[in-house]
């Protein structure tokens, strides 16, 4: 028996998502999110996030926010997840209006950073989401290097014997 497939939206860490068609058998859907799925259905739309139930566990890089009505974060989703539509019994395609909506929603990639013992999230800049730049907690990483004793150069005194 062929599998059906479906349309959905992407969502990967750091990228902005896109469309893909794939099978809507659950190794498909397993595959995708890379481990076992879990549903979660934020959302009035019929549509569904499906994402690695185990990846905050699995200390998978996170990848976007979830808000309530009053635009507050709530939970954060970790590697790589999809966003599927429903069916009467199973995951479907997004329509071309659901399609639209949760790209636009997930277009800006998001990082994550602990300040002051809170993770705080900072929308990625465009040119560094296209150019794969280092980010800003590599950036400071570097500057640390940079002014570490070790990395001050001493001019070389003779040795003396």
């Amino acid at each position: 028996m062929d599998s059906e497939k479906i349309n959905v939206l992407v969502v990967e860490p750091e990228k902005k998502p896109y469309m893909k068609e794939i099978s809507s058998e659950l190794s498909s859907l397993q595959h995708e999110v890379g481990g076992y799925i879990q549903a979660v259905y934020p959302y009035d739309e019929p549509v569904a996030i499906i994402c690695d139930e185990e990846a905050k566990l699995k200390g998978s890089e996170l990848n976007r926010v979830l808000r309530d009505e009053d635009g507050k974060i709530y939970d954060v989703i970790a590697g790589t997840f999809l966003v599927v539509g429903l069916g009467e019994e199973d995951f479907s395609s997004l329509t071309p209006e659901h399609a639209k909506q949760f790209k636009e929603k997930f277009d800006t990639p998001e990082m994550f950073m602990r300040l002051n013992g809170k993770l705080v999230m900072i929308p990625m800049e465009e040119e560094r989401v296209k150019a794969k730049k280092p980010s800003v907690l590599q950036k400071l990483n570097d500057m640390k290097t940079l002014d570490a004793p070790s990395a001050v150069k001493k001019p070389h005194a003779k040795e003396e014997r």
